[in-house]
């Protein structure tokens, strides 16, 4: 058996980042920038007022000031002439701001009549106008790579990017085999149970900027364990689960030696998870998981989360541990590294009593990950301890 740590810097190597894509920007979202992008053009492009108002001199504005209103400037329809002494433009939010004005009184400060104008409150120090430029100037860049959160869409389209570089997302195909296995939906036999794990995983990879595909159950049988590795064909990381152990009817290992496997490893010194195969299957990655449910998960979190970064660009550096402090006392760990199912609130971690890796209900209520490392002491409550967040 391997270290969690082997474990992963192994399956980092059977992966590499993928090519870029251009895509339009409505369909940027949630993908990750694959190159550099700089700005078309200064935003705003022009001295904008902040407020609705009047446009003045900043020299002139004083308390019961008059001023002759000459004209007005809106949004999109700038005023085209210029200010003189005495003079003012109203102005709207967001408008250009004229030529000779650098202030602005906000019209909750002015009374009008007719044409004129007179400041009837303290018009303040504020100017109330943003500079030309003043978010950002052209040449501005976007670093990649970067995750695009809708703020960074809103921004790309500010600097005048209809379409956008990023990563191409990895494709993932799903396999879940066993004869006990049938479809949620489906009616299970007496002996069968509902294929589960596929669909977390699937909704983890969806998450995380794949495009995972899940594939029809495959059976105990080499030849449907060979028809499903055929399916696969057209995805960079294959996933199968459950089947990777030892006994009679695991076969995955066999099927796809079979079929030219070169395999990285066998087997993880972590608990759940430790039937993890991988290698490199057809020119993809392969990686077997174990068919408990939870392990499927854990491993899910620990080792194709991280392989899915890696192949947007984004490193293949483990979860990031937090810390916490234990609500109860934990006996000593075994040789493996144990991932516990546990529930933090506060500054506070509890493990739950029952941590069987195929109670899905357990991974449903937690939130993290209570990480003992190998052959780790007695820990007594309150004693600080590392944790994954969920």
């Amino acid at each position: 058996m391997i270290t969690v740590a082997e474990a992963h810097a192994l399956l980092a190597g059977l992966v590499a980042p993928l090519e870029m894509e251009q895509v339009p920007l409505a369909e940027a979202h949630g993908r990750v920038l694959a190159r550099d992008i700089s700005a078309g053009r200064d935003q705003p492009p022009f001295a904008a007022s902040s407020m609705d108002g009047y446009a003045i001199k900043a020299a002139e504005a004083e308390l019961h000031a008059m001023f002759r209103v000459i004209g007005e400037s809106a949004a999109g329809h700038r005023f085209s002439g210029a200010l003189g002494a005495g003079q003012a433009v109203r102005i709207f939010t967001g408008a250009p701001v004229p030529e000779g004005a650098d202030f602005v009184v906000i019209q909750e400060n002015v009374s009008a009549k007719g044409d004129l104008i007179t400041i009837t409150d303290g018009p303040g120090a504020k100017s109330n106008i943003r500079p030309a430029g003043v978010d950002f100037r052209k040449g501005m860049t976007l670093a990649a790579p970067r995750l695009l959160r809708p703020a960074d869409i809103a921004l790309l389209a500010a600097m005048n990017h209809d379409r956008v570089p990023v990563t191409r997302r990895p494709k993932v195909a799903l396999i879940a085999t066993g004869d006990e296995l049938v479809m949620p939906g489906e009616r299970p036999g007496d002996d069968q149970i509902i294929a589960s794990n596929t669909f977390g995983l699937q909704a983890m990879l969806a998450e995380a900027g794949a495009q995972p595909r899940l594939l029809p159950v495959a059976r105990d049988s080499h030849a449907s364990l060979a028809t499903a590795f055929d399916l696969a064909q057209g995805a960079v990381l294959v996933i199968t689960v459950g089947g990777a152990s030892v006994g009679d009817h695991d076969l995955v290992g066999e099927v796809a030696a079979g079929l030219g496997m070169e395999r990285a490893f066998y087997k993880v010194a972590m608990r759940p998870g430790k039937p993890l195969m991988a290698g490199r299957l057809a020119g993809a990655a392969m990686v077997g998981l174990p068919g408990n449910p939870v392990s499927a998960m854990v491993c899910g979190y620990l080792f194709i989360l991280p392989m899915i970064r890696a192949m947007l660009g984004m490193g293949a550096d483990l979860p990031a541990l937090k810390q916490a402090r234990l609500n109860a006392a934990l006996e000593r760990n075994g040789p493996r590294e144990h991932y516990l199912r546990a529930r933090v609130e506060e500054d506070r971690v509890t493990a739950f009593d029952n941590q069987d890796s195929s109670l899905l209900t357990v991974l449903s209520e937690a939130n993290a990950l209570l990480v003992r490392p190998a052959d780790d002491g007695p820990r007594a409550a309150g004693e600080m301890v590392n944790y994954l967040p969920l």
